[in-house]
């Protein structure tokens, strides 16, 4: 087995086992604390606050390719060639206003939790994956679609036979990066009450405690590390797969 891959079990190993026994971590994260200030956090499951932190970048992303990838296949249509130009102004959205000030005008809509965290984390996610979507659906090999046109397949046929698994890899590179993003996005989640990793940083932000700011840093960045690595590494099979590298 290879060292790159052995260095990242330890890593998901030892994110595990803090996650679901960080009492057994406390001596690390004593020497970062003042005053005899608490080194572990324990107002809320680490735990619990991971798997929500997960489930509201996992709705967020479903959400989001579903909507990029949707209109990509359709601007790239020729009866959807004249909408591309709003269609990329639709998935800038995102971009142009930051996620804090998205929250901001979610928060008197729907109220505090999860759901201003979702539509900004959808909004963020929506260029990355939209513009991957295009480029995989526009740069396919020429004699590749013509052949398909040559054996009679209809145009449903080819966008799902032919050009949609050879754009898959790119494809995935967008929501990779769109993952990313949004788990460290999510964090700003708990200003607004949703149950997210950010809650262990703002904890340790406002009693001065940089036990937990570490905390609640080192889980969100070991899970993007894990997670680009898996996409990573899907994103070569389906490539070799294909034929496309």
């Amino acid at each position: 087995m290879k060292a790159p891959v052995l260095i990242r079990l330890a890593l998901l190993a030892l994110l595990i086992a803090f996650i679901v026994f960080p009492e057994a971590f406390a001596p690390v994260f004593r020497p970062f604390t003042q005053n005899g200030a608490p080194a572990i956090y324990t107002q809320t499951s680490l735990l619990s606050l991971t798997l929500s932190h997960l489930a509201i970048v996992g709705v967020a992303t479903v959400a989001a390719t579903l909507f990029s990838v949707s209109l990509a296949i359709i601007v790239t249509r020729p009866f959807g060639e004249e909408f591309l130009p709003l269609s990329r102004s639709i998935a800038n959205i995102g971009q142009t206003f930051p996620p804090v000030a998205v929250l901001a005008l979610a928060v008197p809509m729907f109220g505090f939790g999860p759901i201003p965290t979702l539509i900004a984390l959808f909004l963020y996610g929506l260029l990355p994956i939209f513009e991957n979507a295009l480029t995989g659906l526009t740069n396919l090999p020429g004699n590749v679609s013509e052949a398909a046109r040559g054996v009679g397949m209809t145009g449903l046929q080819r966008l799902t036979q032919v050009e949609f698994p050879l754009a898959f890899p790119v494809i995935l590179a967008g929501i990779r990066l769109s993952v990313v993003i949004s788990l460290a996005t999510a964090t700003i989640g708990s200003t607004v009450a949703a149950k997210t990793l950010g809650e262990v940083i703002i904890a340790g932000l406002l009693s001065n405690n940089t036990a937990f700011v570490l905390q609640g840093g080192l889980v969100v960045g070991v899970l993007a590390l894990l997670i680009y690595d898996t996409f990573v590494m899907f994103e070569r099979a389906i490539a070799r797969r294909t034929g496309r590298t």
